[in-house]
């Protein structure tokens, strides 16, 4: 590959600047390594925070992101200073997980993605937010997330 396919990536090998918000950040992609050929990439978040809309304290999350490339990938730094940008941002637990995976398959347009938002208790209830885009390819190695349900003290 050449580098110039690289040119016009702004994150990697520069600053770490976290956006200000969400609809401030750039997820970049690079062309996929690997085109034509079914594989899985996975992303694990377990520190991931953002802020409740109504109360505005912190709200915090354990994110598994799991994609199948089609002709791009999304370049990590970008992933992790976009994830960052929540910080201060006001949503609920599942606009945050949808709309993150909304905003990667709409910048790669992978041939398959799921996420899975473990949100830590809130008043007392962990909630959990699942999206996937369909089935997952057939003869993909799809692993289970590996996050185990809330059960507190239990």
């Amino acid at each position: 590959m050449s580098d110039t396919m690289y040119e016009n990536l702004t994150h990697l090998g520069g600053g770490g600047e976290v956006p200000g918000s969400p609809d401030n950040a750039v997820l970049e992609t690079v062309p996929n390594p690997q085109a034509g050929t079914d594989y899985l990439v996975r992303f694990t978040v377990p520190e991931f925070t953002s802020l409740c809309p109504v109360t505005r304290q912190p709200d915090f999350a354990h994110f598994v992101i799991d994609y199948v490339p089609a002709d791009l990938i999304v370049e990590s730094k970008s992933l992790k200073l976009y994830l960052g940008s929540f910080r201060n941002h006001a949503a609920f637990h599942e606009d945050c997980t949808v709309g993150i995976a909304q905003r990667l398959v709409d910048a790669m347009t992978p041939t398959w993605l799921r996420i899975g938002g473990y949100w830590y208790p809130r008043g007392g209830i962990p909630i959990d937010v699942f999206y996937q885009t369909g089935d997952a390819p057939a003869g993909v190695w799809i692993p289970d997330q590996g996050v185990a349900g809330y059960r507190g003290r239990g």
